[in-house]
C-alpha cells in the first residue's frame, strides 16, 4: 500500500502537465538557468517527467553541477512527504470518491468488466480500488502506469533520483505545494468524466504506449515544444480544465520561486510540461524580470 502510495504521489507531482496551446520555439533543454532581478546567485529550472524505463533515464549535461551550486530543493511537493508514513496514510480518504460513490455507480456492467479484466490481469484486484478516484486509476493504466515498475527496477521516477541526490548533498528541499492541495484538484473534475477517462485509457491501451514513445523520445531529445504537442494530443478531454490543473499552478509557484531564490540559490524540480508556453514557467519568470536561459553548453 505505501507503494502505491508514493506512485500516487509521484503522479501526482509531475503528471498534471498538459499542452499549453500556442508555444515559443524553446530551446532543446530541460534545464534551465535564472539569472538577474538583483539575485546574487543562479537558481535552476529543471523539467521532470514522472516515470521512464530506466534504459532512456538520463542527467542533462550541467545538472549535477548545478545542484552543487545550490542550497535548496524544490519540488512540486516535497518528496519528503513520501516517505512520511503518517502523511500518505493520512491522504487515504482524499484519494477515494465522495458520497461513497464507486465505478460501479459511473459505468454500465460491460465498462466495468473490461476495468476488472485488465486490472485484475495486471495484478491489481480492481475491487480494492472501486472508491478510488478514477484520475489515479487512470495514471496505473499501462505499463507505463505501473507502480511495481519502480519497485523491480524496470522504470525510475526523476523526482526519486533528485531526492535521492539531495540527501547524499545533504541539501534540504521543499514543495510548491501540498500534497492535499494536489489531491484536492481532482475533486473539480466530475467523476463520470474521469471515469471516461479511466476507460478510454484502458480500451486504447495500445495507442497509449505508442504515445508514451514519442513522449519518451521527445524527453530524451530534450525538446519542451515536441513534448508539449504530444502531451496535448494526448489530453484533449484536459482542455476544460487546464486553467486551474496547469496555468493557475504555474502562476501560483512564481512569486515562492521569487522568494526562495532571493534567500538562497534554488533548484526547481517540476514536470515539463509545466516549463513551456506562454503561461508556462519560463515565460512567466521572464515577465517578472528574470533572465532564463537554457543550459546547453555550460561548462
Amino acid at each position: 500500500m505505501r507503494l502505491l502510495l508514493k506512485f500516487l504521489g509521484l503522479f501526482l507531482s509531475s503528471q498534471l502537465a498538459f499542452g499549453q496551446g500556442a508555444m515559443q520555439n524553446l530551446d532543446h533543454a530541460l534545464l534551465w538557468k535564472i539569472d538577474g532581478k538583483g539575485l546574487n546567485k543562479s537558481s535552476y529550472l529543471f523539467g521532470t517527467i514522472h516515470m521512464i524505463p530506466s534504459e532512456d533515464y538520463f542527467l542533462p549535461k550541467g545538472l549535477e553541477d548545478a545542484m552543487n551550486h545550490v542550497q535548496k530543493i524544490f519540488f512540486e511537493i516535497d518528496m519528503a512527504q513520501m516517505n512520511n508514513p503518517g502523511i500518505l496514510f493520512g491522504m487515504m480518504d482524499q484519494l477515494l470518491m465522495k458520497n461513497d460513490t464507486s465505478l460501479t455507480d459511473l459505468l454500465t456492467t460491460e465498462e466495468y468488466g473490461k476495468l476488472k479484466n485488465y486490472f485484475d490481469n495486471a495484478g491489481l484486484p480492481l475491487a480494492m480500488f472501486e472508491r478510488i478516484k478514477p484520475m489515479f486509476l487512470s495514471a496505473m493504466a499501462g505499463s507505463e502506469g505501473n507502480p511495481f515498475a519502480l519497485q523491480d527496477g524496470s522504470s525510475k521516477s526523476y523526482e526519486i533520483e533528485l531526492a535521492d541526490m539531495a540527501k547524499k548533498k545533504n541539501i534540504p528541499t521543499d514543495g510548491l505545494e501540498t500534497m492535499a492541495f494536489q489531491v484536492s484538484i481532482f475533486d473539480s473534475i466530475p467523476y463520470a468524466v474521469q471515469a471516461k477517462m479511466l476507460l478510454e485509457s484502458v480500451t486504447a491501451e495500445s495507442q497509449s504506449e505508442n504515445q508514451m514513445k514519442s513522449m519518451y523520445k521527445s524527453y530524451k531529445e530534450q525538446d519542451l515544444n515536441a513534448l508539449n504537442q504530444t502531451i496535448s494530443k494526448e489530453d484533449q478531454q484536459f482542455l476544460p480544465y487546464l486553467e486551474m490543473m496547469l496555468y493557475n499552478r504555474n502562476k501560483n509557484w512564481i512569486p515562492i520561486m521569487k522568494t526562495a531564490m532571493t534567500d538562497k540559490p534554488c533548484f526547481f524540480a517540476v514536470g515539463a510540461g509545466h516549463l513551456g508556453g506562454e503561461k508556462g514557467v519560463i515565460q512567466l519568470l521572464r515577465n517578472e524580470g528574470y533572465e532564463v536561459r537554457p543550459v546547453t553548453n555550460e561548462k
